[in-house]
């Protein structure tokens, strides 16, 4: 009888071992993927071919903001259109090293005058999001140069523009009048990406939104397409720049190297 007995307590222990053990297994080879993934992309893989399911939890989403200000997590559908800029500005969607090789010459000097000025160095990128860093870009609506100015809004900031000058192409002028207008916008929206959004849009339209929707976070205002876009675009444009590797880009390539875009396609953002 003690027999039997010792015989029954030994399977049921065998049997509780033999679970715990498989339960073990399973949960490791769950939680391997999303490990291989967080890993993955610590190591620089590419985001373009990624789904936003695969990436929303990693340390490299949490880690996107701009001047500071980080993406708020949480949202999906912040997420989603945050993953869809990403991919859009990808090298499998440009495929272009044009603006690579333009912001590591005017990068550099944009950077120090927005300093000088106490502007975070991340507007250094509304050049490439405005104009591709080409001088003589013209809209339709007469914003030109390098940050886009309007007539007016350069002229109150310091730049000459009438028929026989436009300093609006200059770009060491027109990089002072715009770390001057940042500045003035800061002090009056306390955010750096209602300051971006107000670049964009003007300070009265942003002002007018924000008062009727009672909302002060850029990611929560319902902005028109492009000014609801554009800090999105800011970022992805940060990101092919500054990790150029996990967009499809490879670091030291030439401008010669690379295939002669599309008929059509631009390299302005």
């Amino acid at each position: 009888m003690i027999k039997k007995q010792l015989l029954c307590c030994g399977v049921v222990l065998f049997l509780v071992l033999f679970s715990k053990l498989y339960s073990f297994h399973v949960a490791a080879n769950t939680a391997a993927p999303y490990a291989r993934q967080l890993d993955s992309l610590s190591q620089g893989a590419l985001l373009q071919d990624n789904d936003i399911s695969d990436i929303r939890n990693t340390s490299y989403f949490a880690s996107l903001s701009f001047a500071n200000e980080s993406l708020p997590l949480g949202d999906q559908q912040i997420e989603r259109k945050m993953m869809r800029y990403l991919k859009a500005y990808s090298y499998k969607e440009r495929r272009s090293y044009l603006l690579h090789n333009r912001a590591r010459k005017a990068l550099p000097q944009v950077a120090t005058i927005l300093r000088k000025y106490g502007i975070p160095e991340d507007f250094k990128y509304i050049p490439l999001v405005e104009s591709g860093f080409t001088s003589g870009t013209t809209s339709h609506r007469g914003a030109s140069g390098y940050w886009q100015f309007m007539p007016h809004t350069a002229r109150q900031f310091g730049l000459r523009v009438d028929g026989e000058v436009d300093e609006r192409q200059h770009i060491e002028k027109s990089t002072v009048a715009a770390a001057k207008y940042l500045r003035a916008l800061y002090r009056e929206f306390n955010s750096w990406t209602l300051v971006a959004a107000a670049f964009n849009i003007g300070e009265g339209n942003l002002q007018r939104a924000i008062s009727k929707q009672r909302e002060d976070n850029y990611f929560k205002l319902k902005l028109n397409k492009e000014t609801g876009a554009y800090v999105y675009k800011l970022i992805s444009v940060k990101e092919i720049i500054e990790n150029p590797d996990r967009h499809g880009y490879r670091k030291g390539r030439t401008l010669l190297a690379d295939a002669a875009p599309e008929a059509g396609d631009s390299d302005k953002l």
